[in-house]
């Protein structure tokens, strides 16, 4: 009776830090991927140009 209580413990154990450390390592390639995008490319020189004209000719 105690071995398999023991067993049954350990088995639980293990189980239970593999789903650990399987949810840890999506929660962090989550992270990663949100992380990316946040810093919006800066406007090309032309774009710049673009602007400037347009701001010109508004004038």
């Amino acid at each position: 009776m105690w071995g398999a209580f023991i067993n049954t413990i350990i088995t639980f154990i293990i189980v239970a830090f593999a789903i650990f450390m399987v949810v840890k390592g999506y929660n962090k390639m989550k992270k990663k991927e949100e992380e990316k995008p946040a810093t919006p490319p800066a406007p090309s020189k032309e774009e710049e140009l673009l602007t400037e004209i347009r701001d010109l000719l508004k004038k």
